[in-house]
């Protein structure tokens, strides 16, 4: 089916109700349309316009920095949605029922500043605006949008991670409408309008999502596509020359067309209206056809995509535009005026739900209570009263992967906070709790016989890792607190969310992703699965809390500890096989200190650091130290690095007895990076794995019981030698192989 071209005759006069423009020509007909959409004034429209362009122009000049060229080109796109058709609260940007708006292409990000400043958002004023890419660190107009800064939704700049988060938000308003709404109380109805690049297009974290949006008929998302063909290196046929209309339609999303989005502010409210009102059951693309740097001698060409145009151009720019070149940053009464009624507009908007509310709870009290605390962001219900206590844990071996469903299913089936998926790993991973809807399109029918409808919390992604990760930012950025997404695949793959896992750090959002077969011991699916490296990276990312738990116990203060993380990411790192269970040794308050003492043992000379999955190697390495060589040790467990960080210095030092005057050797089937700290010797791989089963893979790399207590006594017999000082500075990596 080929696109609809919108132009300004084919729009429902009804949906134009709200809007600040007149009907030209003929009444309304049986048919619904109008014969012409005009604006109040087009000559006003015509001054904003280029009042914009060279209000850009300039801030790019200021500093000699920025991109100019796609926020001028969208200028007719902002107006269009910024005055005519986003339902919003300036005053108010945490609003609970406001349209939420991603700038995916985020390098434009000056084309969202200036129109937030042009709308009344309060913190951003035109000083504001003046101190991009300047020096000052309380500017709140950084390089790309960030969600600290009051009317940002999500930070974006990694591209096609913005319009996966919208994804995430659309999501958020279908669950939440399908939970709460009721005839004639449509709490939650709010829309998700996402702003493209041809670069988003290209990067595959975006086809996921699309793919994903189109699967489950995201109606309340409408992406905007600013067509104007330019990357970085050129046009984009340099790389690209697929059909991007044929590609959406396949994807299951509704295409619409504007053929001159550079000054048809008519033509583009046309279009977002039809698509705000489209009945098609898909997310809506709009096919909006610009230039880049429009106005500009690079108009239409790459040079005008990230650099400021020179001091010349720019006055060239505005003596076209019929403004004075020796006057910067010039916004006239007239400009300010054309946006005046947004902000009691949005007191309206916001009015009207709060009255709705109110009477939502006088007809559904109990809902009402529970809706409440959602919007607060608090949970419904207590959940340390959920996580099952030390004695109802397995005693028996046990997978820590199991152990991660033994304490997540029941807070997933009792608190509807919680939106738990898969990357495809539904009979691995062990997130399926008792009764649980999918999250689905109620109309479709998989072949498997799986079904669900819009107020599942369990969300099959397909092999999406990298998409699961990116769109879960954007169910946990609709409003902090009321969605917590838990994600879950092998941790492995977590190298394919690596980017969307980082994002969801910088911004602080709550997630909870389950990373199961975690090590060499996942065995025969070989090197491939096995991770080696992916931990140095975790921990090492900042605002990420990477767990790895050493039997159920330890799992339960994981996730306990991830839950009350309100601003930061975990990452539990689980087994596939299964693992010693420490009843006697582990605890779960140990896990949210970082590190504790497992094993104590007065006058030891060595200080074993046990992690996850390698806790047994060293018990049971502890017990032959002393039966074959009379060296005592004692056991620290250590699942997670910064959270022991944040201890204060006497804990730490009583944890790994800094003034004992012996070695500590920490003992991981992961490259040692990060340890040199708290250790002075690993036990750890330096190679990639091997396909074996899990437990011959272990031995292949040396994890042997008698082949590390032998290193180890080793070690400690030079230390007892030479001395301390013989090692300082000296890390040793005890497990020398040829593997």
């Amino acid at each position: 089916m080929a696109p609809s071209a919108v132009t300004s005759s084919c729009v429902s006069a009804a949906a134009l109700d709200h809007l600040p423009v007149k009907l030209a020509g003929k009444a309304p007909g049986q048919n619904g349309t109008t014969n012409g959409l005009q604006l109040r004034d087009v000559h006003t429209t015509s001054l904003v316009l280029r009042t914009f362009r060279c209000l850009i122009a300039d801030l790019c000049e200021q500093f000699k920095g920025g991109h100019p060229g796609g926020a001028m080109g969208m200028a007719a796109i902002g107006v269009a949605l910024w005055k005519y058709v986003m339902r919003y609260s300036p005053e108010n940007p945490n609003f609970f029922n406001r349209d939420r708006f991603v700038l995916s292409n985020g390098h434009t990000c000056l084309w969202q500043y200036t129109f937030m400043h042009l709308v009344g958002y309060k913190n951003m004023t035109l000083d504001q605006l003046k101190s991009y890419h300047s020096t000052r660190t309380d500017s709140i107009c950084p390089g790309h949008p960030e969600i600290e800064h009051e009317g940002i939704e999500v930070t974006t700049g990694p591209l096609g991670q913005g319009i996966a988060n919208a994804v995430g938000l659309a999501m958020a308003t279908k669950n939440l409408a399908a939970t709460y709404n009721k005839p004639g109380f449509e709490l939650v109805n709010n829309k998700t309008w996402c702003m493209i690049g041809d670069a988003c297009l290209q990067e595959g974290v975006a086809l996921e999502a699309i793919s994903l949006a189109g699967h489950w008929r995201l109606d309340n998302l409408i992406v905007m596509y600013d067509n104007n063909q330019v990357t970085c290196d050129g046009s984009v046929d340099l790389a690209n020359t697929e059909d991007v209309n044929a590609k959406m339609t396949a994807s299951g999303w509704e295409v619409l067309e504007v053929a001159d989005g550079d000054n048809n502010v008519e033509a583009i409210v046309a279009a977002l209206v039809t698509a705000r009102s489209s009945n098609s059951g898909k997310p809506v693309f709009v096919n909006i056809k610009t230039t880049i740097g429009v106005g500009s001698k690079v108009a239409g060409d790459a040079k005008a995509h990230g650099a400021a145009f020179g001091a010349e151009e720019v006055a060239n720019i505005k003596k076209a535009s019929g403004f004075d070149p020796e006057k910067h940053f010039v916004v006239s009464d007239t400009v300010y005026d054309f946006f005046g009624e947004i902000k009691s507009r949005g007191r309206h908007l916001e009015s009207e739900w709060r009255e709705l509310v109110s009477d939502y709870g006088n007809a559904y009290p109990d809902l009402a209570y529970e809706f409440a605390l959602r919007v607060k962001g608090q949970f419904t219900k207590d959940w340390a009263n959920i996580i099952p206590a030390k004695e109802d844990l397995p005693t028996a071996p046990t997978a820590s992967r199991k152990s991660a469903g033994l304490v997540c299913n029941p807070l997933a089936e009792r608190l509807k906070t919680f939106m738990v998926g898969t990357a495809d790993l539904s009979p691995s991973v062990n997130m399926i709790w008792r009764d649980k809807v999918d999250f689905q399109h109620p109309d479709l029918r998989p072949t498997c016989g799986i079904t669900g409808d819009y107020t599942g919390r369990y969300i099959h992604w397909g092999i999406r890792e990298h998409a699961m990760a990116a769109i879960s930012n954007g169910l946990a950025a609709f409003n902090k607190g009321t969605i917590l997404p838990v994600t879950s695949s092998f941790f492995m793959f977590y190298l394919y969310a690596a980017p969307a896992v980082r994002m969801g750090a910088l911004q602080r959002l709550q997630a909870i992703h389950i990373a199961t077969h975690d090590s060499i011991g996942t065995g025969e699916d070989g090197p491939t699965h096995q991770p080696i490296e992916l931990a140095a990276l975790y921990r090492a990312m900042p605002n990420l809390l990477y767990m790895r738990p050493a039997d159920s116990e330890e799992t339960a203060g994981a996730f306990m500890t991830a839950l009350s993380a309100t601003d930061t990411p975990s990452i539990l790192s689980l087994s596939r096989q299964n693992l010693t269970q420490y009843p006697q040794y582990s605890r779960r308050d140990g896990v949210a200190r970082g590190a504790y003492v497992f094993i104590e043992q007065e006058d030891a000379d060595v200080t074993l650091i046990g992690v996850g999955s390698e806790m047994s190697f060293a018990v049971r390495a502890r017990d032959v130290l002393l039966e074959r060589f009379n060296l005592k040790a004692r056991v620290v467990s250590f699942p997670c690095q910064r959270l022991f960080e944040r201890q204060p210095r006497e804990y730490k030092a009583e944890v790994l007895q800094y003034r004992a005057g012996i070695p500590r050797v920490v003992i991981e089937a992961y490259a040692v990076n990060g340890w040199e700290r708290y250790a002075d010797a690993g036990y750890s791989m330096s190679s990639f794995g091997h396909s074996l089963p899990g437990a011959a893979a272990y031995k292949y790399f040396g994890y042997d019981d008698e082949v590390i207590a032998e290193r180890v006594s080793a070690f400690v017999g030079e230390v007892k030698r030479e001395g301390m000082e013989s090692i300082r500075g000296e890390f040793r990596d005890l497990n020398v192989s040829e593997h």
